[in-house]
């Protein structure tokens, strides 16, 4: 023991930080001694949630591995050997089928996010959106090539596009667009035997910290919201 000043002896004391350090002390301490949560429980504390329990099925796989790709589970009825294997071919047809087998066509066309119909082409809400008001032009042709794609459906694809552009500016007052054809799976197409023109409003910095880190896409506004809106648009634009 040390002799301080006037004989009085005094143990000898660790510094708050160095017992905290050794091994075997799981609890976090602060420097006046009192014992503090662990650092990890106040870190969670204060970590915010993101429930997003509809991508549980895409994130795992699980649409692919037990149903038909691009059919619901409200359009379930459509028979099983007539599936075209493609998503865009079975979502056409088995909305068609509903709706032949008295299902209204609201319904219907709502459990597919179908927007409107047209000629050659018909338009979409992307099930699995990059952003907002993600939705797709769809020639009715089973192409995977855009020079393959008959010419009338390609200049309607084109006039289509001119439209969404109006009907997104108008819902949502995007900063700016993306549009664009993905040919092939290299390019980075998800259903690369079916060509489609992707359209996505964009805002200033929309693509933040849970995009760059996350690879997690973080959506204000439900589907079905979304289908509402454009739907709508769309009707009102095809008036004019």
């Amino acid at each position: 023991m040390d002799q301080p000043a006037g004989g009085c002896t005094r143990p000898h004391t660790q510094h708050p930080a160095t017992r905290r350090n050794q091994p075997g002390n799981s609890q976090d301490t602060s420097d006046f001694g009192v014992i503090a949560r662990p650092v990890w429980v106040a870190i969670l504390t204060r970590m915010d949630r993101l429930w997003t329990p509809w991508r549980y099925n895409y994130i795992t796989g699980q649409d692919e591995r037990t149903r038909r790709s691009g059919v619901p589970r409200s359009l379930d009825a459509w028979p099983a050997e007539l599936d075209h294997h493609c998503v865009f071919c079975n979502m056409i047809a088995a909305a068609d089928y509903a709706i032949a087998h008295g299902m209204p066509q609201q319904q219907a066309e709502g459990a597919i996010y179908l927007l409107a119909r047209y000629q050659y082409c018909y338009l979409c809400l992307n099930a699995y959106p990059y952003s907002t008001g993600h939705l797709m032009v769809v020639p009715y042709a089973h192409q995977a090539s855009l020079a393959d794609l008959p010419e009338p459906a390609a200049l309607e694809m084109m006039r289509l596009a001119q439209r969404v552009e109006r009907c997104l500016r108008s819902v949502y007052h995007p900063d700016g667009l993306n549009f664009g054809l993905n040919l092939g799976q290299a390019a980075g197409a998800g259903v690369a035997g079916h060509l489609h023109l992707h359209a996505l409003p964009r805002w200033t910095g929309d693509a933040n910290f849970m995009t760059a880190i996350a690879e997690t896409r973080v959506l204000p506004e439900t589907l079905e919201t979304t289908w509402s809106k454009l739907r709508a648009a769309l009707a009102a634009d095809s008036a004019t």
